[in-house]
């Protein structure tokens, strides 16, 4: 399955590079508080992957490609289908390769301990996106393989079909897009994708749509998300609303991922939140069916504020040189190259790292439909203080089992309503915040 969880995006090609010519230094923007990278590059590295379906193709060629630019290097691609679980063991053990995608369960003050910094977050930030989102006390240990928007998938042709050529601007709007395409297409209106059940996670992702910068570090002082006007009333309450009116599948318990893909792309269903990475698998899925991948497009989530949309950006997985590397010369090198020259972003239609390079299309338009984008800081005072409260209520906001049920009680196969189960939803969320925020 390729999922966002399996993404890599790499920028399209620049000039930029931190590491210059064959010393493998870390340049002269690092201001010292960069690892040790000196030395020749040369000989050989291991990197680590998720991309077991790219392993023996695409990302081949790039370590072909890197090895013909860099005489006397080898770059040998090893792939890890557990990525999360087996990497974080090998990280105990102490024999991770070269190059690596930071597990996502190593946290925030654990990140010195297994990779080398690259930088400031300041001097980083000059050049790159997302330079925070792997960083410690003002150091930058990964750099992102490019970057995602949050948003809805569509396709143009089944909305059009029932009169709609722009994106809702309301929730009420899109319940009312939703209806018109039941009523005059034969298309499924919305789909949720219920028994994966890890796509539901996405309406965790719209933070974005209220723009308040500092969101991240307010929502843990709140004890009441789901109350309405604020986000988990926006965007839970938009799921509850569609399968309550009926504008979902039949039957969620048979929902399909992969089967959804061309269900999608050939108009057999409308619109499915998701975010930018999965536009072109979806147009994959089009052209493998003869149809236009043109119909194919990222729309916002349907709500605005002063009168605007927006929209959420955020890195994918990071890379990072290994602590305990013999060869971190062409490790960094290597890692420089493939987020500044290799070119993969293009083909993934990702957000490129480098702040010098385009935007893919279905950004590009995403962003002439009139919506901006917004890279939300991680929390600072409250730092980690939603994952505990998270921990404590045992509502797990971030993924698919609460959200599964509001689906099963909207479709009226769970007791309860909207109302009462925000309100269960409040009482623990403000139970644990109570603990955790003393």
């Amino acid at each position: 399955m390729i999922d966002r969880r399996h993404f890599l995006g790499i920028g399209a090609a620049a000039t930029l590079a931190l590491v210059a010519g064959c010393t493998g230094g870390a340049g002269d923007d690092d201001t010292g508080a960069a690892g040790d990278f000196s030395g020749d590059v040369k000989g050989s590295i291991t990197v680590l992957t998720n991309r077991t379906d790219l392993v023996d193709t695409t990302l081949a060629e790039y370590a072909k490609k890197f090895s013909a630019e860099h005489p006397g290097t080898t770059v040998q691609f090893q792939a890890v289908t557990n990525y999360e679980g087996d990497v974080t063991t090998q990280l105990s053990g102490g024999d991770y390769g070269d190059v690596l995608l930071i597990p996502n369960s190593v946290a925030r003050p654990e990140l010195g301990q297994f990779f080398e910094p690259l930088g400031t977050v300041d001097e980083l930030a000059k050049k790159y996106r997302f330079t925070d989102e792997k960083a410690y006390e003002g150091q930058v240990y990964g750099l992102s393989l490019g970057g995602i928007a949050k948003g809805l998938v569509v396709n143009k042709k089944v909305w059009a079909d029932a009169g709609i050529t722009a994106p809702p601007k309301t929730p009420e709007e899109f319940l009312a897009g939703l209806q018109a395409i039941k009523q005059r297409t034969g298309a499924i209106p919305y789909y949720t994708n219920y028994k994966d059940g890890w796509p539901l996670s996405e309406f965790n992702n719209q933070r974005g749509i209220l723009n308040q910068p500092d969101i991240n570090d307010r929502f843990p002082e709140d004890a009441s998300p789901w109350q309405p006007g604020k986000i988990q009333y926006l965007t839970d309450g938009l799921l509850y609303d569609i399968v309550h009116n009926g504008l979902s599948e039949k039957d969620p318990l048979t929902t399909n991922w992969e089967s959804s893909k061309p269900m999608l792309a050939t108009g057999k269903t409308a619109a499915m939140l998701l975010g930018s990475w999965a536009v072109p698998q979806m147009q994959a899925a089009a052209k493998t069916a003869n149809v236009s991948p043109d119909d194919i497009a990222l729309w916002p989530f349907p709500y605005q504020k002063d009168g605007k949309f927006h929209a959420q950006i955020t890195g994918d997985y990071s890379a990072a040189v290994s602590k305990s590397s013999g060869n971190k010369a062409t490790a960094k090198a290597f890692l420089d190259w493939f987020v500044n020259e290799s070119g993969f972003a293009a083909g993934q239609q990702a957000i490129p790292t480098a702040l010098s390079q385009p935007m893919p299309k279905v950004i590009q338009d995403f962003e002439n439909a009139g919506v901006e984008l917004l890279s939300l800081p991680a929390a600072t005072t409250n730092s980690g203080k939603e994952d505990e409260i998270i921990k404590e209520s045992e509502i797990d906001l971030a993924g698919n089992i609460y959200r599964q049920k509001l689906v099963d009680i909207a479709r009226g196969a769970a007791k309860g309503d909207k109302d009462s189960y925000f309100a269960d939803l409040n009482k623990r969320w403000g139970a644990a915040r109570s603990k955790v925020m003393k």
